[in-house]
């Protein structure tokens, strides 16, 4: 797992398992990661947890096209829990102190949890295509297809995070010291760091990227074509726009959140060795963590049956009848204009 390897040795000998790296930065630097990721763990905690409760609550909250979005949530909390909780202690510290094995499983459940809540995004688009658009006929998504959906993103998230545990490439620390990565930047014969950031590109942000595209072109394709015919429906131009502005949003937090990560990770894998500055990993690895903080908020928050359940939990105040309906989520509503 690079024991006896970190990335600027050039610059400290000290490790940033053995001490404080401010060699690498100004002290205010590691102050705004802690304060950063201290945001994330104090907010992202409470809103994936609500979302367990009032799923674990309300029974008819557990229905099959719910479970993707209680997944999300799942993957969100255990990516707080085990992941961002040990960046936020080494970010008071100024270097991770928990050592070799506690970086590879801090990165290793962080690339699992953030796999998986990826996947979960486009299995959710997916299944949204299926309903709505009806391509293959009238689709019904039952229980045994949402929890292979479910099976489904954690499959791919573990087969994609533990090869470096087998030699496939490896975890080290990354940015500056405090949280750890796979190794983007060696160019590491041995572990063959190459060959899995290309395999995490294509299998982990390109083809969950894709499919979420081409799911919600589709979605406001048939309802643009909805919309031909019925020139004169109101619901149905409200429905156009609620789609649009979502496809927007969901599409846009995807690629802030993984984007830059995934950005940083080709440039280091492809661009020469000379003039590489490695601390600015940290920047886009701390947006990869942010997403359990507003995959909560989009998806489950946005969702009239969540979210009324979720007042009456915390708030006492009583679901209205808007709430009881189909969780198929704000964009099934299409459907009915369809």
């Amino acid at each position: 797992m690079g024991k006896h390897f970190h990335l600027f040795e050039n610059i400290s000998k000290v490790s940033p398992f053995e001490g404080p790296q401010y060699h690498l930065a100004p002290s205010y630097v590691f102050h705004l990661q802690t304060a950063f990721m201290g945001f994330v763990l104090f907010a992202g905690t409470p809103l994936n947890f609500v979302v367990l409760l009032v799923a674990a609550k309300y029974k008819k909250i557990r229905v099959p096209l719910n479970y993707v979005l209680i997944n999300i949530s799942v993957a969100g909390f255990i990516f707080v829990t085990f992941s961002v909780s040990q960046v936020f202690i080494s970010t008071m510290r100024g270097y991770y102190f928990l050592g070799h094995t506690m970086c590879a499983m801090e990165s290793a459940m962080g690339s699992v949890s953030a796999l998986v809540q990826a996947w979960s995004l486009a299995v959710l688009s997916f299944e949204r295509y299926l309903v709505i658009c009806k391509p293959f006929g009238a689709f019904k998504f039952g229980s045994n297809h949402a929890l292979g959906a479910v099976v489904f993103t954690w499959v791919m998230g573990i087969g994609c995070a533990i090869p470096p545990f087998f030699g496939w490439s490896r975890y080290i620390p990354e940015g500056l010291g405090c949280s750890c990565g796979p190794d983007w930047y060696t160019h590491n014969e041995e572990y063959h760091t190459h060959s899995y950031t290309n395999f995490l590109m294509v299998t982990c942000f390109i083809a969950p990227l894709t499919i979420i595209i081409f799911s919600y072109s589709q979605l406001l394709g048939a309802l643009r074509a909805v919309a031909a015919q019925q020139t004169e429906s109101v619901s149905t131009q409200k429905a156009e726009k609620e789609v649009s502005r979502m496809i927007i949003l969901m599409v846009g937090s995807y690629i802030t959140c993984y984007g830059p990560y995934a950005i940083a990770a080709l440039y280091f894998a492809y661009s020469p060795e000379e003039n590489k500055d490695y601390r600015l990993v940290t920047i886009p690895a701390f947006f990869s963590k942010s997403s359990c903080v507003y995959n909560p908020l989009i998806y489950t928050f946005m969702n009239k049956q969540f979210y009324g359940a979720i007042m009456e939990t915390v708030f006492g105040k009583k679901m209205d009848e808007t709430s009881e309906v189909s969780s198929k989520t704000e964009t099934s509503s299409v459907s009915t204009a369809s």
